[in-house]
């Protein structure tokens, strides 16, 4: 493979495209190496502060509490300053495969305001639980994601009460001293994130097996065991709802109090379930939907070699021959589409002119507001829908009209697809009524459209 070919496989595949292929220079895998550590800091726009968990805590509750327009609006505010951000960022960044693993473990973790107690929460738990860790060791990301107050919150965990806690007792004796004095009501032990922390963030669905090995190795008990390990964490760790006693997890025991979560974490972090899970989804979302069994063995490997050293990993990953074979495969989701058409016109900030996702939730992926905590899917089957592509069709359209006029995108093609681009492309573009018509016609082609 040329230089050029790798340079534009790791623009597109590794990156989130580039305009001009020369910047990679000659050595491709040197240049995304260079970019492994942790994620750009974010900003608001002109550079603005952007409010950490403690601010946006209060913005929520006083939106709650007050239930006033200027609440509303305050809230209303933040949560579309995160989504300029989070785009912004990736459109400009000069890290394009440090911002790619920043989203892919952003997704892997997922939170999203479509529940109302996160809302105003999604970006600061990227801004402080992901991107600041996604080079280190999954232990720490891991830590970082379960603990933070939006994962609590999604996950329902801050009404979780242990039955033998102090606060289900207090409660109880309240309501036996005066059963119709509308005492609080309490759900009991609640399983959401112990079952997510299992099946989506470490050891992959219970007793799943497949091409690529056996994962899992846990029951239901051990999700209620666990849950009850995670009783009291609520934004912070409460003693009083926290199920006194040890806990036996995975045949493992812990003892009771907020340590039992490291301890927890540290060992379903060393788990070879959790290296197998992790090396699959890694391979998937950068190589292939149904991705080479000895890439993920490899990077399994590494992972458990390095004990879950994500930059080790990351370093197996862009070595590896797998990582680099033709052709495309992979399609961008519409967030990776609109990144790249960013940068592809270099416009920035522009990107946002009409909308804080600009326009991306016409496409089927509304920002900060993944369906359910798998995540949004990571296979081209689940983006190829008639009304899907219709909807890049008219978004591609639509940002043509409105900056093509002055773009040649015969010169843009072949600069930022190099090798890629087909012969077929290239008279299709050349053939185009006009500026805005060709520039349509390069964002919506199959080179452009894969990575």
């Amino acid at each position: 493979m040329s230089a050029t070919t790798q340079a534009a496989h790791a623009a597109h595949r590794f990156g989130l495209g580039e305009p001009d292929l020369s910047t990679i220079g000659t050595d491709p895998q040197a240049w995304l190496l260079s970019q492994i550590g942790p994620a750009d800091p974010q900003a608001g726009p002109g550079g603005a502060r952007l409010h950490g968990t403690e601010d946006a805590l209060k913005i929520h509750q006083d939106a709650r509490r007050l239930a006033s327009p200027e609440g509303r609006d305050a809230l209303r505010e933040l949560i579309q300053a995160d989504l300029r951000a989070r785009l912004a960022t990736a459109a400009t960044t000069r890290r394009p495969f440090a911002e790619r693993l920043a989203l892919f473990w952003a997704n892997h973790f997922t939170v999203s305001l479509l529940k109302g107690t996160v809302r105003g929460l999604v970006g600061t738990f990227e801004r402080e639980a992901i991107r600041p860790h996604i080079a280190g060791r999954f232990a720490e990301l891991l830590s970082a994601a379960v603990r933070h107050p939006a994962m609590l919150r999604y996950l329902d965990n801050q009404r979780s009460a242990g039955p033998n806690s102090r606060i289900v007792e207090r409660l109880q004796r309240r309501s036996a001293r005066a059963p119709d004095a509308g005492a609080p009501r309490l759900t009991g032990l609640n399983e959401n994130l112990a079952r997510e922390l299992l099946e989506l963030h470490t050891l992959g669905a219970a007793h799943a097996a497949g091409a690529y090995g056996p994962w899992g190795g846990y029951n239901q008990a051990d999700v209620t065991r666990l849950a009850a390990v995670l009783t009291g964490w609520r934004d912070t760790f409460d003693a009083d709802w926290h199920e006194p006693g040890e806990k036996w997890v995975l045949g493992r025991r812990y003892a009771e109090g907020p340590q039992a979560l490291d301890a927890i974490v540290s060992d379903l972090a060393r788990h070879p379930s959790t290296a197998r899970h992790i090396a699959t989804k890694l391979a998937q979302h950068f190589c292939a939907d149904r991705p080479d069994p000895e890439l993920v063995n490899r990077l399994a490997t590494r992972f458990t070699e390095t004990d879950g050293d994500l930059t080790a990993v990351y370093r197996v990953l862009v070595t590896a021959p797998q990582a680099w074979q033709t052709p495309e495969t992979k399609l961008k989701t519409p967030e990776e589409f609109v990144v790249s058409s960013a940068r592809l016109l270099r416009l920035g900030d522009r990107l946002l002119g009409r909308g804080p996702d600009a326009g991306l939730a016409a496409m089927g992926q509304r920002l900060h507001a993944t369906p359910s905590p798998a995540g949004w899917p990571d296979r081209a089957e689940e983006w190829l829908g008639p009304e899907a592509v219709w909807q890049r069709i008219e978004w591609a359209a639509r940002l043509s009209d409105r900056v093509g006029s002055g773009v040649d995108a015969r010169r843009l093609a072949a600069s930022a697809l190099g090798p890629l681009l087909r012969d077929e492309t290239r008279r299709q573009i050349d053939r185009a009524a006009d500026a805005p018509q060709a520039l349509a016609l390069l964002l919506m082609s199959p080179e452009f459209q894969r990575r």
